[in-house]
């Protein structure tokens, strides 16, 4: 749950506008064919601990701090996420930058201002064409999230406020449209929040193993009687009774409430024990109560030491020194 309200603030206002937009009489017509066979021009590493992704503030107008937390880690990310709020066109000066670095761009697709049944009924196609153009544009790998922790509350399409039907009604026509304006280049990320109680059944929300490349899960450290095991085994065992698709910790960061530099290295661990894809690490400094903690390690030299101890003999795909570029 950390982070969301801070991001849901700042991103709902790209999609106020389209909220307003007259929508014809219901039901809308859905398409229900099946999509297309997705063809990754360059598939993504599916081996466990494969990647080490990171998301900075300041993102996607700018590399640097990126390239910074590189450097203060020793090693290069190779998953770079932001956050799009729905309008917003596909940062192909972004992706450029991120893959110069060796890493692959990750987009977490926020649709405030818009229902689900709005978007599967093709209300924002134009919009999602345009995007999923320069996406194939583009042509390297990129990773999607759509509607992410849909099955907590503090977003409009999550739990009680609107209907998981309605939200695989939009994932899957989100996804076809993708593949069928070429855009194959996508690995797409179904990404659920940590399951807590008071959350909806993450099995409502399952789109179907063709529309899914890769199951994600957020979830944080946020005191220090937690350890991997009690943190992320309940939503890996709820995840396999489900699919056994490559599963990656989307988004996470250990608190200073729980103890980084002795919680850092339990991450690393449980992505080899667990046979995960890796981790994507939340790094942004919130002080906002238990679950919008400080994140940041830099500022830490324990914590940072434990990160750069760990991340040294991690197993990262294609993973390289800090300061290192591909041509």
């Amino acid at each position: 749950m950390t982070a969301r309200l801070t991001r849901a603030a700042a991103l709902a206002a790209v999609g106020v506008a389209l909220a307003a937009c007259t929508s014809p009489a219901y039901p809308y017509p859905v398409n229900t064919s099946p999509p297309p066979r997705p063809r990754l021009l360059v598939p993504p590493s599916s081996k466990p601990a494969s990647y080490l992704g990171v998301y900075e503030p300041g993102v996607p107008a700018s590399y640097a701090q990126v390239e910074a937390f590189a450097k203060a880690v020793g090693r290069q990310p190779n998953l770079a996420l932001y956050f799009s709020g729905w309008g917003e066109q596909f940062k192909t000066s972004f992706a450029r930058a991120a893959r110069a670095h060796g890493a692959v761009p990750m987009i977490d697709m926020n649709p405030f201002g818009v229902s689900m049944r709005y978007i599967a009924a093709g209300r924002s196609d134009g919009y999602l064409r345009s995007f999923a153009l320069a996406v194939r544009s583009y042509g390297y790998p990129v990773v999607i999230s759509f509607a992410h922790e849909m099955n907590g509350n503090w977003y409009p399409w999550g739990w009680t406020r609107a209907s998981p039907t309605e939200w695989i009604k939009a994932w899957r026509h989100v996804v076809t449209l993708f593949r069928r304006s070429g855009a194959d280049n996508v690995a797409w990320l179904w990404a659920v929040n940590g399951v807590a109680t008071g959350e909806g059944p993450i099995r409502y929300w399952w789109p179907g193993k063709s529309y899914v490349t890769w199951v994600g899960m957020d979830a944080y450290y946020t005191q220090p009687t937690q350890d991997f095991t009690n943190l992320f085994g309940p939503t890996i065992a709820a995840i396999r009774e489900i699919t056994h698709k490559p599963l990656l910790i989307a988004e996470t960061a250990v608190g200073r409430l729980a103890g980084q530099a002795a919680k850092i290295p339990n991450l690393f661990a449980g992505v080899r024990a667990y046979h995960l894809l890796g981790f994507v690490w939340f790094d942004k400094a919130q002080n906002n109560g238990l679950y919008h903690q400080n994140w940041r390690i830099d500022s830490v030299p324990a914590a940072l030491a434990a990160f750069r101890r760990a991340a040294r003999h991690y197993p990262v795909t294609g993973a390289r020194r800090a300061g290192s570029r591909t041509g």
